[in-house]
């Protein structure tokens, strides 16, 4: 695998309204068994963190633009993009691997035997580090990254009804089990899994 992975550009126009997006959006957990392409996974990397002002500023709103979310991608079934989990790093718009294997199993296994985690060609995992909140707004900065979290999440499900894809957010899991397939020796807190398919 090489080190980073450079990712298709994102698109800033599509043929929907958002009004018809915000219409069709629905939590979808079956998913047909086809591929999802890079260009649709870049796509919604962007939409959940991308970046979109020279000063680093992102699609979601974040508290005092300390961005304490980490943004992963769990692919089991992505054309051009061996299956394994991947960090997205934003400001680059890459992908870098973590571990080459197929995550689907270890995922349901600790996401509660969820059927919709081991069907997904990918699930998107956005993790919290809190101490970039909390070293300015004490506890109140742990509802900030939450609330962020939120922001993010439906960003990216917004983008997914937009390329006709299913999503749903899950919030129930192991969080040390999670923790430990995507970042075992960090200080990050996971907080939404989001399986993608196609309808």
């Amino acid at each position: 695998m090489p080190a980073t992975l450079k990712l298709p550009e994102p698109r800033f126009e599509g043929p929907l309204a958002l009004e018809t997006v915000l219409r069709k959006r629905r939590s979808i957990r079956a998913y047909h068994t086809g591929a999802l392409s890079l260009n649709q996974v870049a796509q919604m990397l962007w939409a959940a963190q991308g970046v979109t002002d020279r000063r680093g500023l992102r699609t979601a709103p974040s508290a005092g633009a300390l961005y304490p979310l980490e943004t992963y991608v769990a692919a089991a079934n992505v054309n051009g993009l061996p299956p394994g989990i991947y960090k997205y790093n934003c400001r680059k718009h890459t992908l870098r691997p973590i571990h080459a294997q197929n995550p689907s199993e270890a995922l349901y296994r600790a996401g509660l035997s969820q059927g919709a985690l081991h069907r997904a060609p990918a699930v998107f995992v956005l993790t919290a580090i809190y101490a970039r909140t909390t070293f300015k707004y004490s506890r109140r900065g742990i509802r900030y990254a939450d609330m962020e979290a939120g922001h993010a999440a439906q960003n990216l499900c917004l983008q997914a009804t937009a390329l006709d894809l299913g999503s749903v957010l899950i919030g129930a899991f192991h969080d040390e089990r999670v923790k430990h397939i995507f970042a075992p020796d960090s200080d990050e807190s996971p907080l939404y899994l989001i399986p993608v398919g196609r309808v």
